[in-house]
């Protein structure tokens, strides 16, 4: 037969044994408390050694450990209450140690390596066992298995799911002795075939791992170390070597590569007995070839260059690397900036960074960086963020630093009448050099008669401007600081 790749969920390292962490993260359910844990599964683990499992976790009553490389049933005979234990599709070769397990209801064991079939009379100790599974095993092809395991395990009444007739025990017992002569001679020459197979299994593994040594030991194994024969050759020579480096350097490296698929292809297309030995050897395999996976990965990975967020001469630069909607507002009535963010609705809050400046804002969401550059300075100390409830939109509000100072006069038409008064004194109280209002006078003070105009010339604050408004408009306001019109 050819070899069938194991039934395995990716391409794991081997777990030698138990261990507390692979216990609690599949404890889940029990909120990772493991030493009340009553259903606990391990399945598809490559677990090869049971262990610390009878310690910590004694209330378990159901326990699943198929798919994994266990060769021996072991440290569970403190599991009083264990009504369930499933180790199909492992390297189990006896039944042993369960004799603890007082009430063990159902036990199954396909597909495993079990050809000592008389070890089943250790579950006789197993009062409460009811269901008995060993179909896939060697010794289910023994001539007389079903009537030895009938005759022997009294209390069963299910065996590889068929039912066990009382006409069918009764038959059995009457030729008990007979089968029972039988499967003692049919587990000898299991057992002598057991023993030559582990003899080439071992002899195959030391030639496999000569061969490695001695590839190992080659020059130019690892494809980086290459002897120089060109060592005392003139400089041209040297440069024209130089110049082929890197041609056989990629000769070799595709050779190496067509090399592995070969000798992979051969593996797999190699036949084989289906043993403990060889589910171990397939299993190694896959683990080599995963490892030489990831070692090329590691190779081809180019390490990413930290984004620029400042320039060097201080520049804010505007960055959205998690690509988030978002909209800036100017609140220009509460003198502040908003920043509306579209957040994940349903990322946690706790994977968000925000971190405001007085010319910038930056928030981290997932590691990733959103930064913007602010029109106006804002006061970090009393900026705010919020996150909806119902959007998980981020809300960003930052306080302006005084007033924003603009480039554009403000229209007369925005103005309040308060306001355009309180305008009208300052000026009038401060400003020394004023604009006549009168058309008939020249627009720039005369520096002839300054001294007479000031002599003579009334308080501002209490005369009347000379210009009277027109009776068609009532509501016109004169501003001294407007000049008139030529």
């Amino acid at each position: 037969m050819f070899r069938s790749l194991p039934n395995v969920q990716g391409l794991l390292l081997v777990n030698v044994g138990v261990t507390e962490d692979l216990i609690r993260r599949n404890a889940e359910h029990n909120e990772c408390v493991i030493f009340s844990l009553e259903e606990l599964s391990l399945h598809q683990q490559e677990i090869e050694r049971l262990e610390h499992i009878d310690k910590w976790c004694r209330d378990l009553k159901i326990l699943y450990l198929q798919n994994n490389l266990i060769a021996k049933i072991e440290n569970v005979s403190k599991l009083k209450k264990l009504e369930y234990l499933n180790l199909a599709l492992n390297n189990i070769e006896r039944i042993e140690n369960l004799e603890g397990c007082e009430w063990l209801t159902k036990l199954d064991l396909t597909v495993n390596f079990i050809g000592e079939l008389s070890s089943i009379k250790t579950l006789t100790h197993n009062i409460h066992l009811r269901e008995l599974f060993l179909v896939g095993n060697p010794c289910a092809d023994f001539d007389g298995y079903r009537e030895f395991v009938v005759v022997t395990l009294q209390q069963l009444k299910w065996l590889d799911g068929k039912e066990i007739e009382r006409s069918e025990r009764i038959q059995a017992l009457q030729n008990y002795a007979a089968v029972e002569q039988q499967i003692r001679e049919q587990e000898k020459a299991y057992c002598l075939r057991r023993a030559k197979e582990k003899e080439e299994a071992q002899r195959k593994l030391e030639e496999e791992n000569e061969s490695e040594d001695k590839k190992k030991s080659s020059p130019g194994f690892d494809g980086d170390c290459y002897t120089d024969i060109h060592a005392d050759c003139p400089s041209a020579m040297e440069n024209k070597d130089h110049l082929q480096v890197p041609e056989t350097q990629e000769q070799q490296h595709s050779t190496k590569k067509s090399d592995e698929i070969e000798d992979d292809l051969a593996f797999w297309n190699k036949p084989s007995l289906f043993t403990p030995e060889s589910r171990l050897e397939t299993l190694r395999h896959m683990e080599k070839q995963r490892k030489a996976q990831d070692k090329l990965s590691e190779k081809k990975k180019r390490v990413k260059p930290p984004r620029t967020l400042i320039t060097e001469d201080g520049k804010v630069l505007n960055v959205n690397e998690a690509k988030l909607d978002f909209s800036l507002k100017d609140d220009e009535k509460h003198n502040q900036i908003i920043l509306d963010l579209a957040v994940y609705r349903y990322m946690d809050t706790s994977l968000i960074e925000v971190d405001v400046q007085p010319t910038y804002v930056r928030v981290m969401v997932k590691g990733k960086p959103f930064q913007l550059a602010l029109s106006a300075e804002v006061q970090p100390d009393s900026s705010s963020a919020k996150r909806s409830q119902t959007t998980g939109h981020l809300l960003i509000c930052m306080p302006k630093v005084g007033e924003m100072i603009t480039g554009q006069q403000t229209p007369m038409s925005v103005k309040t009448a308060s306001e355009s008064s309180k305008e009208q004194t300052k000026p009038r109280r401060k400003q020394v050099e004023r604009l006549e209002v009168d058309p008939s006078k020249h627009s720039c003070p005369d520096v002839s008669t300054i001294v007479q105009e000031r002599k003579h010339k009334p308080k501002r604050m209490e005369s009347q401007p000379q210009v009277e408004p027109s009776e068609a408009e009532p509501d016109f306001d004169d501003n001294p600081e407007v000049p008139p019109l030529i």
